[in-house]
């Protein structure tokens, strides 16, 4: 069932038409009847319908408030849908570029500030450090304040982060650069949580796996473009520092000055949701009372209900292995592919632009079958068989071969997000889509910072390859449990 829609069926008693009317013909001799009566109320009792299983209830009295008057709910789609996706969704981006902006070119960044690898690292586990205290407050902000208060303090973190980011340039500032990255990372809370919530309250019912997929969309462009545009910005220039510097500011600036138009944007286009709503099952959402909403209770709920459960493990264990590879794909090109920064980004780039075309697949192939579970699954599985080869290729010599099972690793690691997200309020319905996302990525995150720090030590100890092992045993699990949902 989708959720939100709620089928309504007549149940007729039998030998009875739908107005309650007996069928015609029976005498008292042939049915049976025995008549009881107290002189002034009159029961005509059959003693084969007693014996018969009563009908379920009319589900009329088991509606949520207002669904008895279904189809008296009016609901619109507006333009403005299209406007506030992409807004969202550019700003988003902008977020997400400047998570990997550094991890990309670890190198050069740990020559600039002359720190080493694992501090580089903790620039991109920041994010994810940042997420799992704050999420919980935001959800709530989400829940209590609306869409466009929580849009507004992602979108303005987002910019302030980037300007902080411009007074970092020096190879004494590391720890400017690093406050710099904790306000991106905590303006990062108010955004991932952010495309369900969008896609339910502004899109109609066959839009919103295709508009959570969009909007998720735009934070892997921003990925993408964090593995492309850094190596070309900010070549390495090991020799002039200075030059390398003036370089780290040009990309440092231009994000400030994108970010700071995209907050001006989302305070005018961004509002907590369209004067009608867009389907049915937020229309019925909308009349019932508020006062009834509880956070503490809907947390509770979704802890109780073991499908998700088992959905948030395997959600994060899945989110969490994308995160340590892209944050850790630098160090593991570089040990093999030595001077190879530029084809690192491209790589990069790759492995996230064939999961654009994954999420987007998978949110349209959502909307036409609603068949979660099994898509979820099979993605999963094509997942971890992308994993298994892109470990095993990777010390052949041939960078054409990393294109490709880079291309495959992503069109199904990445292409997963959505699904897990629409997964998650589909089977958690009626409750809030905000908390049901802001879990799977706070399990998503809590996954990646172990991840990442692991499979970082492993490969600075032994190599990438028995750090990429490491997420392949942990993605076998998840499959795993992804079936046993």
């Amino acid at each position: 069932m989708v959720a939100g829609e709620l089928l309504q069926e007549q149940h007729v008693l039998p030998d009875s038409t739908p107005d309650g009317g007996g069928t015609e013909g029976n005498t008292e001799e042939e049915s049976g009847y025995k008549e009881l009566s107290n002189g002034s109320v009159h029961i005509t009792l059959d003693p084969k319908t007693l014996e018969q299983e009563l009908p379920p209830p009319d589900e009329k009295e088991a509606m949520l408030p207002g669904e008895q008057n279904n189809e008296a709910l009016e609901t619109r789609l507006y333009w403005r849908r299209f406007a506030v996706l992409a807004v969202f969704s550019l700003y988003s981006l902008v977020n997400a570029f400047q998570w990997i902006q550094y991890s990309i070119i670890t190198n050069i960044f740990m020559d600039y500030y002359n720190v080493s690898s694992i501090a580089i690292d903790w620039l991109s586990v920041v994010y994810m450090v940042a997420y799992v205290p704050l999420i919980f407050p935001a959800t709530w902000l989400l829940d209590k304040k609306g869409l466009r208060m929580t849009a507004l303090l992602g979108a303005g973190l987002n910019a302030l982060g980037a300007w902080v980011k411009c007074a970092s340039v020096g190879p004494g500032l590391f720890w400017v650069t690093m406050s710099a990255q904790i306000i991106c990372s905590v303006a990062q809370v108010f955004i991932l949580g952010l495309p369900s919530r969008i896609a339910s309250v502004w899109f109609g019912p066959r839009e919103v796996s295709t508009a959570c997929a969009t909007a998720v969309l735009g934070n892997q462009l921003g990925v993408a473009i964090g593995f492309l545009l850094p190596p070309v910005l900010v070549p390495n220039t090991a020799d002039d520092k200075d030059l390398m510097g003036h370089n780290i500011s040009i990309m440092f600036y231009g994000t400030a000055g994108v970010s700071t138009l995209l907050f001006l944007l989302t305070i005018f286009v961004i509002k907590d949701r369209p004067p009608l709503p867009p389907s049915k099952a937020q229309a019925v959402l909308s009349t019932g009372p508020a006062e009834d909403y509880s956070y503490k209770k809907s947390i509770i709920n979704l802890f109780k209900n073991k499908p998700f459960i088992l959905l948030l493990i395997s959600y994060g264990i899945m989110t969490g292995s994308f995160y340590s590879v892209s944050t850790l794909l630098n160090q593991m090109i570089i040990t093999h592919y030595p001077g190879e920064e530029l084809n690192t980004g491209r790589i990069g780039l790759t492995l996230v632009v064939a999961g654009m075309f994954g999420s987007i697949l998978c949110g349209i192939w959502l909307d036409r079958t609603k068949t979660y579970k099994l898509t979820t699954l099979i993605v999963y599985v094509l997942s971890f068989i992308g994993m298994v080869v892109f470990t095993f290729t990777l010390n052949l010599g041939n960078l054409l071969v990393i294109f490709f099972t880079a291309g495959v690793l992503g069109f199904f690691m990445t292409g997963y997000l959505p699904i897990g997200f629409e997964f998650g309020v589909e089977i958690t319905y009626p409750e809030s889509e905000g908390t049901s996302s802001g879990l799977l990525n706070a399990f998503a995150q809590v996954f990646g910072i172990i991840f990442t720090l692991i499979q970082g030590q492993l490969t600075t100890d032994y190599g990438p390859l028995s750090g990429n092992i490491f997420l392949c045993a942990w993605i076998l699990l998840g499959i795993v449990l992804t079936g046993s949902h």
